[in-house]
């Protein structure tokens, strides 16, 4: 009997076996599903006002790298962990990249220079939180995470845990970028904003070089890695009264 559009296919798998289905799946559903995956208008809250977290600019769209991809700076001393909840971080982070991020490939600017767990730092634990439920495009577009003045412990922790707990491959984009010299190899000097502290931060470094390797003594906290806690925001009634941006 001749072959016709009609025609189908039945695949019987044993209950038992953990397989997983989808790529039985016709190639319309697989399509379907891709589609509702990357649909960014999810992770949109047009009417959310985030223009406080704007003031503070601690995430923000500025310049290129060397090979044209935009960057995003963000710079990890401005956020107010202990008055922004991990839920409303979330929804401004989702919000940023999918109204202003162009399309096609892009870079991370981190800047942990004298980040404080206590006081910067929203935890290990919320940040994967946060990178696991943005869309699956954002994954691959994302090609560097240039990691500024990083510290031993970061260097440790990502080093031991960063396999198991980052995904999307980011655990292989991250470049430690112990001093601002190096960052120029890949982004031209000028094209992304750095605030003094970051430049003061890193002369310091520089007449302090065994700081890096824990050698040296670490009067200034350098090497402090995020927490792995949450930040619940129960302090917001102190946010007019603390100055984050120096």
């Amino acid at each position: 009997m001749g072959s016709t559009s009609e025609d189908f296919s039945v695949v019987v798998l044993a209950s038992d076996l953990a397989v997983d289905a989808r790529p039985f799946l016709s190639h319309q559903q697989q399509e379907e599903d891709e589609d509702n995956w990357h649909d960014c208008s999810q992770h949109l809250f047009p009417d959310e006002d985030f223009s406080d977290l704007e003031l503070l600019q601690f995430l923000r769209l500025q310049g290129c790298d060397n090979n044209g991809h935009p960057i995003l700076r963000i710079v990890g001393k401005y956020y107010p962990a202990t008055v922004v909840s991990a839920e409303r971080l979330k929804r401004y982070v989702s919000n940023k990249i999918c109204s202003e991020l162009p399309e096609g490939p892009f870079c991370i600017v981190y800047m942990h220079t004298t980040v404080q767990k206590e006081d910067n730092s929203p935890g290990l634990t919320i940040l994967r939180w946060i990178y696991e439920d943005l869309p699956s495009d954002f994954k691959d577009r994302l090609q560097t995470v240039y990691f500024i003045h990083p510290g031993l412990r970061s260097r440790l922790v990502i080093a031991t845990l960063g396999r198991f707990f980052l995904s999307g491959g980011l655990y292989w984009k991250i470049k430690y970028i112990n001093r601002l010299q190096y960052l120029w190899d890949d982004i031209k000097k000028g094209d992304v904003e750095i605030p003094e502290f970051v430049k003061s931060h890193d002369d310091i470094l520089e007449n302090r070089p065994l700081t890096d390797y824990g050698i040296e003594p670490d009067p200034f906290n350098l090497t402090g890695m995020p927490s792995t806690t949450f930040s619940y925001g129960r302090y917001e009634e102190r946010w007019a009264g603390r100055e984050y941006i120096s």
